[in-house]
């Protein structure tokens, strides 16, 4: 929930430069800065700009610093995002946006990270590298900073853009809509890609898309001490599913710490505070905050349910799964302390992976994110000897000495020396979203993508997805990649014209007669795409774009009749109706 909200996995893109004006023409003089931004904004909505000047201003080192921050080759070699696709990842309005107020949206893993040592000094700039522990900042000017381990007194992220603010004020009007036209012009060439069955070039469109009606009548925000508006990650409504045992009664929760339980009869609804857990999360900024919730299977007996949110100890961001108890009418928290099960230190403040939820057998599965920095320089989705950039299963009806949970017998590393027994699978980027197939059993992930391209997977017992050695289908590395390895390929992949953060969904398993039966069900939080996938033994065999949401896709979410919904991240949530249409592809993929 990429978000997945994520939250979501990606975020818009913070332009570092600094240009001055070649036109003579100097920009209009505005008093007020409101009206500044907004005379530049409209200029280069309403015309079209020159993309060679704008190439030229981006180029030219004496008079820009652009090419100092910024890559356009897929390498992410410098301190600010690579622009190889930028053209595909955001719309022109989000462009300039990206420009007039960088810090108004950072791109997911370009958050300035403010570093405190134990002998007084204080740095920042952008996570490169975690050598050893330490940490490795690059400033705007391109310098790394190294700081080791032993000497971080405190390490947290802030929300303003190492690109400082007014930079169009050295443009005219018009060089600056050159520059932003140059950017669209950037995208993804299609011989970038190997063709591949499963990542195709074109998908097609339902003439007649699936309908998405309004579930409940308002948005599901909630009061809180800071202004909300749309996009503001600690507003995002990030999970929503159905009370075990209750047909009519929901559960949405909300990143920055409340769960509400929400009862729907016909037009009739209510909404009270199940839990507020606000108190015990981290959520300063960035996709943090409560990240999944899940009942355990017996929950009407047990009570028990539990949550997957992150904390600050120790100067560092710490993602935890904690199990807490429901009141005895299973309506509202019961009060008592939570007991943390498991807990990781993240590197950085992003990718921390997304849902929890318990498997056809009764244990509780995992995903966590390879936690940044971009590219996953140390590797952690190849080190076995992690936690992060896993999936992990446990048995949280037992515990094994020294810990809250035990092992499951059958998990795929229990004995092997050297291995976490935790991890059912490896080799994940940023899994926001995964499901299980309450037919078939399969565990349906979707991983958010580096630079290239986004991925469905079908995960099973001790696979290896292969990032960070693999992005999708295509090679990304050979810093960890070993000769003896086996890579899992994705059921399905994407290129960024289509979208740039991909959130899970499930198969659908509802009205048995609908042609969507057995369809798995996914979409994209930027583009707002929802695609319908059918395989067969892991084989991409179609794929449809079924419709668009209204919002960005922060979640998917399914009852126990299997009507499925969609989640947007502005806090509504959709019933998909798939009764008005057929999923019927044209033919199948080919390669």
């Amino acid at each position: 929930m990429q978000t997945q909200a994520v939250l979501l996995a990606t975020g818009l893109l913070s332009l570092a430069f600094a240009i001055r004006a070649a036109d003579p023409t100097p920009p209009p003089a505005q008093a007020d800065p409101a009206r500044q931004l907004r005379a530049y904004r409209d200029f280069a909505m309403g015309r079209e700009g020159n993309p060679e000047r704008g190439r030229q201003g981006f180029q030219d080192e004496a008079r820009a610093a652009c090419v100092k921050c910024h890559s356009i080759d897929g390498t992410s070699s410098k301190a600010g995002p690579d622009l190889m696709a930028v053209g595909d990842k955001f719309p022109r309005r989000d462009l300039i946006q990206s420009i007039l107020e960088p810090s108004a949206t950072i791109a997911v893993g370009y958050g300035t990270t403010i570093v405190e040592t134990k002998s007084g000094e204080q740095f920042q700039g952008i996570i490169k590298s975690s050598p050893d522990g330490g940490l490795d900042l690059m400033g705007a000017d391109g310098k790394h900073i190294l700081i080791a381990k032993a000497d971080i007194q405190e390490q947290r992220g802030t929300a303003v853009s190492l690109m400082p603010e007014g930079l169009h004020t050295g443009m005219s009007q018009q060089e600056f809509t050159d520059l932003v036209e140059y950017l669209v012009t950037l995208k993804q060439p299609e011989s970038a890609l190997t063709g591949n069955r499963g990542m195709p070039s074109t998908i097609p469109e339902l003439a007649k898309p699936v309908i998405l009606r309004p579930f409940f009548s308002e948005q599901l925000r909630f009061p809180h001490a800071f202004v909300q508006k749309p996009g503001d990650v600690r507003s995002g409504l990030v999970w929503f599913g159905q009370l075990p045992g209750s047909p009519n009664a929901f559960l949405a929760g909300h990143q920055a710490g409340k769960l509400w339980l929400l009862d729907k009869s016909g037009t009739n609804e209510t909404r009270t505070l199940f839990a507020d857990i606000s108190k015990d999360i981290f959520n300063e900024r960035g996709p943090n905050g409560l990240l999944g919730v899940a009942f355990h299977p017996r929950f009407r007996e047990n009570r028990r349910y539990f949550v997957k949110h992150q904390v600050f100890e120790g100067g560092r961001i710490v993602t935890t799964v904690a199990e807490r108890l429901a009141s005895a009418d299973l309506r509202s928290d019961s009060g008592h302390p939570e007991r943390r099960l498991w807990s990781v230190i993240s590197t950085t403040q992003d990718h921390s992976g997304g849902c929890l939820g318990f498997g056809p057998d009764g244990f509780l599965y995992i995903a966590m994110g390879d936690t940044g920095p971009q590219q996953d320089p140390q590797g952690h989705g190849q080190d076995l000897t992690l936690h992060l950039a896993k999936i992990l299963r446990l048995d949280v009806d037992h515990a094994d000495p020294g810990l809250a949970y035990a092992i499951p017998s059958d998990n795929p590393f229990r004995g092997h020396v050297g291995v976490r027994p935790e991890i059912w699978a490896f080799g994940f980027r940023e899994p926001w979203r995964f499901s299980f197939d309450r037919l078939t059993g399969d565990l349906w992930v979707g991983d958010v993508g580096q630079d290239r391209v986004e991925e469905v997977s079908i995960v099973r017992r001790g696979e290896n997805l292969g990032w960070n050695v693999y992005e999708g289908f295509e090679p990304f590395s050979n810093a960890y990649r070993k000769p003896d390895a086996s890579y899992t390929p994705p059921v399905f992949a994407y290129r960024r014209k289509f979208g740039n953060s991909v959130t899970g969904g499930y198969v659908y398993r509802g009205d048995k007669r609908s042609s969507f039966y057995g369809v798995y069900i996914c979409g994209d939080y930027t583009s707002h795409r929802i695609w319908g996938v059918k395989q067969e033994g892991r084989v991409l065999q179609s794929v449809m774009q079924i419709g668009t949401a209204p919002q960005g896709i922060a979640s998917f979410s399914e009852d126990e009749q299997g009507n499925l919904y969609v989640v947007g991240y502005e806090g509504m949530v959709y019933h998909i109706d798939f009764s008005n249409t057929a999923f019927t592809p044209a033919k199948p993929v080919s390669n």
